[in-house]
């Protein structure tokens, strides 16, 4: 048995096709207004990570030495560092321990430096709800 049904496909568009006017070139997209964005508060793994900098950097120590003493890799410290890695207790612990620190002193430095920059954030010493902050909590 044969079909006399010529063999094609159907195409249906999923989007109509834009008409196109032939005398006027499209003007270009309006840009939209353009706002300065707001200040946004600081993440937890940017605050350890500038803690953790800044005491090698005080130290006078390479990214490599604290890693190899960490027993963590450079590449993962680096990471660290500069906000981009969310890195575990055990790790933070081992970096910390790598530059005499304890972790209950790297994390009393960054929350030193939350609550200063809070208060430059939300005005002079009170939140948004006008509480007072003066405790750290951490949540996993």
């Amino acid at each position: 048995m044969t079909s006399h049904v010529p063999n094609e496909a159907r195409v249906i568009p999923l989007r109509p096709r834009a008409q196109r006017p032939e005398a006027a070139p499209a003007a270009p997209p309006v840009a939209p207004e353009r706002r300065r964005p707001a200040a946004r508060e600081p993440l937890w793994r940017d605050l350890v990570g500038d803690v953790l900098r800044r005491e090698r950097l005080a130290q006078e120590r390479t990214l490599k030495e604290v890693a190899e003493t960490a027993r963590i890799s450079m590449p993962y410290l680096s990471e660290v560092e500069r906000g981009r890695k969310e890195a575990s207790s055990e790790v933070l612990a081992a970096a910390a321990g790598a530059l005499g620190l304890g972790l209950g002193d790297l994390l009393a430095r960054a929350q030193g430096e939350l609550v200063r920059l809070a208060a430059r954030h939300a005005g002079p010493g009170r939140g948004p709800s006008g509480a007072r902050y003066d405790g750290m909590c951490l949540a996993a």
